[in-house]
């Protein structure tokens, strides 16, 4: 059974990328998943200080919620990540924790001297995404964002789940099909993952 970890990125406990998220979560576990879900706005942790001890620990010396986040991320098969967009990138919350993922680059490039582009990625990361907009690049800055962000767990993106058009809370309910794709991904995303031997 494959462990996966859900973040909810959203400022908003019922906004629509939680939504979305929650049809993921019920979907890979209805695939046989075992998922541990973290809501970001309920958690205390700091932004990333620059403090560099990780340069000879790899791992961040702030003593905070993120220190919970960051091993259940390394021990995840894979990782659904949700975020609405806030000036074409992710919110503020999914960017704090991915800032102080920057301990995590550091073990791998830094630390372990891993080549970049080198290591197979073998975990998976699923991105679900919201806009209140219909701009062409409106996701292009939170796509690169991610991908890196992924990267620096030993994730690649599988996939990602973009709806422009989405605002007010309660506007995803709306468009159903996007309900059911979510729900289908989560599903999918769980049977992506190899049966252990």
């Amino acid at each position: 059974m494959p462990k996966i970890v859900a973040i909810y990125g959203s400022p908003r406990r019922k906004g629509n990328t939680s939504t979305l998220l929650e049809q993921a979560v019920r979907g890979a576990r209805d695939e046989g998943a075992d998922v541990r879900e973290f809501v970001l706005r309920d958690l205390k942790m700091s932004p990333c200080l620059e403090i560099y001890q990780c340069k000879t620990t790899g791992r961040c010396a702030i003593q905070d919620d993120f220190q919970i986040l960051h091993d259940e991320m390394l021990a995840a098969d894979g990782l659904i990540l949700a975020s609405p967009i806030f000036f074409y990138t992710v919110s503020a919350h999914t960017k704090i924790l991915m800032d102080r993922c920057q301990s995590c680059w550091v073990k791998k490039y830094w630390i372990d001297k891993v080549p970049f582009g080198k290591r197979p990625l073998k975990r998976k990361g699923l991105f679900i995404s919201v806009g209140a907009t219909r701009g062409k690049r409106l996701f292009d800055g939170a796509l690169l964002t991610v991908r890196y962000f992924f990267d620096a767990l030993d994730m690649g993106l599988w996939r990602a789940l973009l709806y422009r058009s989405i605002d007010f809370e309660g506007d995803i309910l709306k468009h159903p099909e996007y309900m059911e794709e979510a729900y289908r991904a989560g599903r999918e995303f769980t049977s992506a993952f190899p049966s252990p031997a």
